[in-house]
């Protein structure tokens, strides 16, 4: 099946060396671009694209601002920040605002059209050692972090508090699995509880819950 993907970039050659990188994938499609947040969200309606590779820094409306507004939307599209160094400041926010994970500007063009298999297959920890020490650096510099929905919490199981804070750690599926010496397919059973449970859209946005609750000690 073709992934669909909106580009969203202020810069026209940003936006025009990822969708020749991209349309060269067989398996990948680009329906569409944007030049700002604003216009991000109104192509995300039209167009209905499963990952959005979105910038974080654009005039009208920015990275941020949009994929608040389009996890809002309740829309079925991924984002996926773009940003140009791995400790943007910016990049955290948008993992709170629903953000599916993160890739730098000058990935490869390996490294890009994988990112957009990772987040479209659901399994949103693109890179789980970056996106740690980014919720590691900048959960300690929002302005208002999020209090521990305490009623969700004790809604998990001790099993599913377990494999969230592994999770949080950056384990796979395969490796939390090997870490409690279960089967893989009991780790994924646990994730899609654990999501239902705290109404989170995926992994990346548990990792941040997690942190927020203060089950894993930034640092």
């Amino acid at each position: 099946m073709t992934i669909r993907v909106l580009i969203v970039d202020d810069q026209v050659m940003v936006r025009e060396g990822f969708s020749v990188l991209l349309n060269a994938m067989p398996d990948i499609e680009v329906v569409g671009e944007a030049v700002n947040g604003r216009e991000a969200v109104s192509q995300v309606a039209a167009l209905a694209p499963d990952v959005v590779l979105m910038d974080i820094r654009m005039p009208e409306l920015n990275g941020i601002e949009a994929t608040r507004e389009i996890v809002a939307a309740d829309a079925d599209a991924k984002v996926l920040v773009l940003t140009t160094f791995d400790l943007d400041e910016y990049v955290y926010q948008a993992l709170r605002a629903g953000a599916s994970g993160f890739l730098l500007k000058d990935a490869s063009a390996r490294q890009l059209a994988d990112g957009v298999r990772v987040v479209a297959s659901g399994e949103a920890l693109l890179a789980p050692t970056v996106t740690r020490r980014l919720i590691t650096e900048f959960s300690k510099l929002s302005e208002s972090p999020r209090p521990p929905a305490l009623a969700q919490m004790g809604e998990l199981t001790e099993r599913e508090t377990e494999v969230l804070v592994l999770i949080a750690q950056g384990l796979s599926n395969a490796e939390i699995a090997a870490h409690l010496v279960v089967a893989e397919s009991t780790i994924k059973t646990h994730v899609s509880r654990i999501l239902v449970k705290l109404g989170l859209r995926d992994r990346t946005q548990a990792a941040v819950f997690a942190y927020e609750a203060r089950l894993v000690t930034p640092g």
